[in-house]
């Protein structure tokens, strides 16, 4: 089930759970329309993959389902990940873990 992270992890705005304008990675890095597109040209800067518009929960299952209430808050340097060519890997495995690894690389988990 997706977290649904409360706040874009750039800017800190708020994105309800019903929010239209949340933007989100593979990870589930977590932005705002503005920043997403303005600041990181619909890529994410953690892992470089595409930021794509977050599904909302319906209201109905929100209270049997909630939103996350952690907000993530990173500094992102504007071109961190947009400098490199669109086939490279944005990620490194650190070695044996699996998925978890690449998670870790990834977005800093």
């Amino acid at each position: 089930m997706q977290q649904l992270r409360p706040n874009c992890e750039c800017c800190d705005t708020d994105l309800p759970a019903d929010a239209g304008d949340a933007l989100i990675c593979s990870f589930e890095c977590t932005f705002c329309r503005n920043c997403a597109e303005q600041r990181f040209a619909g890529r994410c800067p953690n892992c470089g993959g595409d930021l794509l518009t977050r599904p909302t929960r319906p209201a109905s299952l929100l209270q049997r389902y909630p939103a996350s209430t952690e907000r993530v808050l990173k500094a992102h340097d504007r071109g961190s990940r947009l400098s490199r060519p669109l086939n490279q890997p944005a990620a490194r495995k650190l070695g044996g873990g699996g998925a978890a690894c690449w998670l870790v690389a990834a977005c800093g988990f």
